[in-house]
């Protein structure tokens, strides 16, 4: 080892970490597998080992690759590491995997038939593509939905199965056609110049298995790879993984994983538990290190958790433990419905309000989110503030995504999906016949769309009115082209393309309060490209291009929209809980068929279940109840009576308080194989955008129940002003709100709605 640092300074680095931390942070060259148990200050190790790597001379800032989940953990890691240096992070490859592997493709698409400028597609623009892909194959879009298609695609892509790997599979007619669709969209894709995220990384690994002097390159150039939340990797990151380490004997393979089987609990989204569990097997020299000391919770709610966990088979065993003393005994409470329940929470949580407590650091939990509607209908009546984790994202709304389009088409004039997208909208009379006359004639004639549209005359088919429209179209077009090229600020070329292409225009006409939202969305994005100009020209590092902004956004994540606000209690399912922790912790529907949910009692996946029980227990610091209701309406339909979860009865005994039980159904009764309540299968089906059915209404139980026409004003509790644009049988009403402009199917009898 080079003897670069003053032993005072590594000795500083060190300081306040336990044995284990310490024996990680200084391990030698290998691989090294830390299970990190939760609360057990990953962050920190990690952090503190890059440091320890570049103070000690073992790597230059350059020779570091780390690889996080989300946006803003790498923000944070590299905040952390440069406070710990003491100068910029800006060498260091911290970033997610999609990020990194964008970066390398910048540099290495060309080997591949890409050029450089190749556009990212997210999940609408895959789900377009995937239509149009059905459409010209003919194949039954109501049986074979695009959403379905793309997640089939997906899973394969995951595990790195090509097109031709996915034909040769033993499958049925349902799979042999998703083959034919999964073929024709790579074709598509790849004559658009264009990747899906899936593509970022199967694009990478390729490159390094196809050409060795690639591989040889970056195995030399991230000489340290130390990657977070390992047990979330699916295949194609454990194969990247692989091939930047190298082979035992050839390379140091000085990889650092970190991460927690028990907490594994992505598997639909590809994460494979089987990374973790075997990397020993998989790189046979490693060395493997538990934290186990937890400085989050107390020993309690950690005895809960280590009791939970324990019934799993498939694990590496681990015990948490703390310094932080026993605390308070875990409440178990039965409610008689899920109004009771939400009445129930909602009412400690004023309690504990009155006694000082801030709401930010209260949190409520659930399986699902259609779970969320109740329990923000009684949040809205007694005027206490909160946040939902996980509704829609930003950029996912429409305007937005026209925006963003519009961007994308100025730098790659082969993308047919941005084309469509934005070449009538606004309205200006280019229909649908038109644009797919255009798009044919430009993939007869191996053009791309953006040349076929600047010759509309020379397009077969398209009527006069068109040929003006779409001459029109691209005369804006292009001098937005003219300006993109002329290297204006980004935020600039923006604010001229919603002017000139009157987006914005169309907008004011409708003069409706979503319009108005709408504009206020655009409004932001513009300023979103304006901090992006800002970032771009403090740092000479980055380009002020299109391309590299549309990159950026494009990589932002689910979990990088929370926001921390010193006023509001949060909600979210279990899943966008994982990695927080909430001094305060309410976790809600402990039921049978709810969680564990009925699905993966059917499919066999329970412990997957107990692991997001054991995610959930441990993010509580010092309060921590489970409610279960006796009867539960799902969507406003008749009540399904339940059990109490499994869960309940593996906490032991004496740690728990159980309050409120008066139904002759205990926790005994299901660990000792009681009758399971009727499956809880709806659940789940929908998001909470999908709206809800029952719950009490603000008056709860004994008026009228209201009835409604198409074309009422009304206010809901939860979601504000609406109007009303259709009645269905069994008293359901669909409504429109202004708030975010989304459709819910509500139950009129018992939604908290009345007219305006």
């Amino acid at each position: 080892m080079p003897d670069a640092a003053p032993a005072a300074s590594l000795d500083t680095l060190l300081e306040g970490l336990n044995d284990p931390q310490k024996a990680a942070v200084v391990h030698g060259d290998g691989p090294l597998l830390v299970l990190a148990g939760a609360g057990s200050g990953k962050t920190r190790v990690l952090t503190h080992r890059i440091a320890y790597l570049v103070r000690t001379g073992q790597a230059r800032p350059g020779e570091i690759l780390a690889i996080t989940f989300t946006n803003k953990a790498a923000q944070e890691m590299r905040e952390r590491v440069g406070l710990l240096l003491g100068h910029s992070t800006r060498a260091m490859w911290v970033m997610t995997f999609h990020a990194a592997c964008v970066r390398i493709l910048r540099s290495e698409a060309p080997r591949l038939g890409y050029t450089r400028q190749f556009t990212i597609y997210d999940t609408s623009d895959s789900r377009r593509l995937v239509k149009r892909c059905l459409d010209e194959l003919d194949v039954d879009a109501k049986r074979f939905t695009p959403a379905a298609v793309l997640n089939q695609i997906s899973d394969a892509k995951n595990k790195l199965r090509d097109p031709e790997a996915y034909k040769q599979l033993q499958g049925s007619y349902y799979e042999q056609t998703i083959a034919s669709v999964y073929e024709r969209y790579q074709q598509q894709l790849h004559s658009m110049n264009a990747m899906d995220f899936d593509d970022l990384l199967n694009n990478v690994v390729a490159c390094l298995e196809l050409f060795p002097e690639v591989r040889a390159r970056y195995q030399a150039t991230f000489r340290h790879i130390l990657v977070d939340e390992y047990q979330d990797t699916n295949h194609a990151q454990y194969r990247l993984l692989q091939l930047l380490a190298g082979k035992a004997g050839e390379s140091p393979q000085n990889l650092m994983v970190v991460g927690d089987d028990g907490q594994s609990v992505y598997s639909f989204r590809g994460a494979d538990i089987g990374n973790i569990l075997n990397f020993q097997k998989d790189f046979p020299n490693a060395v493997q290190i538990k934290l186990e000391q937890n400085y989050r919770s107390t020993q309690n709610i950690l005895s809960a958790a280590n009791a939970v966990i324990g019934h799993n088979r498939n694990q590496i065993p681990k015990t948490l433990w703390t310094d932080q003393g026993e605390g308070d005994v875990i409440v178990v409470r039965e409610l008689e419905d899920e109004h009771a329940e939400a009445r129930y929470v909602v009412g400690e949580i004023e309690r504990l309000v009155d006694e000082g407590v801030s709401r930010a650091e209260i949190a409520i939990f659930y399986r699902t989110n259609a779970q969320s509607r109740v329990m923000e209908d009684t949040l809205v009546r007694r005027e206490i503030a909160y946040q939902v984790i996980g509704g829609t994202k930003f950029y996912e709304r429409a305007e937005v995504k026209d925006a963003v389009a519009y961007l994308t088409i100025l730098g790659n004039g082969q993308d047919v999906v941005s084309f469509t997208r934005v070449a009538n909208s606004p309205r200006r009379g280019i229909g649908q016949t038109s644009l797919s006359r255009v798009i044919n004639h430009a993939s007869t004639m191996g053009i791309p769309v953006w040349e076929a549209a600047e010759d509309p005359m020379g397009v077969p088919g398209l009527g006069t009115a068109a040929v003006k429209a779409l001459g029109r179209f691209m005369d804006t077009m292009n001098g937005l082209r003219a300006k993109m090229d002329e290297g204006i600020p980004v935020g600039d070329l923006l604010e001229a393309v919603l002017h000139e292409t009157g987006y914005l225009d169309a907008l004011e006409a409708e003069r409706t309060i979503e319009a108005q939202g709408r504009k206020e969305n655009l409004e932001e994005l513009i300023e979103v490209a304006r901090e992006f100009d800002h970032a771009t020209a403090q740092d000479p590092g980055l380009d002020d291009t299109v391309d590299v902004f549309l990159q950026q956004i494009s990589l932002v994540a689910d979990a990088d929209t929370r926001e921390d606000d010193e006023g509001l209690v949060t909600l979210m399912t279990l899943h966008n809980a994982k990695g927080l922790e909430y001094p305060i912790v309410y976790l809600i529907g402990v039921e049978e068929g709810v969680f564990p949910h009925s699905r993966s009692i059917e499919e066999g996946t329970l412990e997957e279940e107990r692991r997001l029980m054991y995610v959930g227990v441990t993010r509580a610091m010092r309060s921590l109840t489970l409610t279960h209701a006796r009867r539960r309406a799902v969507f406003g339909g008749a009540p399904n009576y339940g059990l109490p979860s499994r869960f309940v009865a593996e906490l032991p005994t004496d740690l728990v308080d159980r309050q409120g039980t008066a139904s002759g159904w205990g926790a005994a009764n299901v660990a000792a194989g009681a009758p399971r309540p009727r499956a809880v299968s709806s659940w789940g089906a929908s998001g909470r955008s999908g709206g809800g059915g029952g719950g009490g209404g603000w008056g709860g139980g004994g008026e009228a129940t209201p009835s409604y026409r198409t074309g009422d004003d009304v206010v809901h509790a939860a979601f504000g002003d609406g109007v009303v644009t259709g009645m269905q049988p069994g008293g359901m009403v669909t409504v429109r709100f202004a708030k975010d402009g989304s459709e819910r199917t509500l139950l009129a009898e018992h939604a908290p709605m009345q007219k305006a």
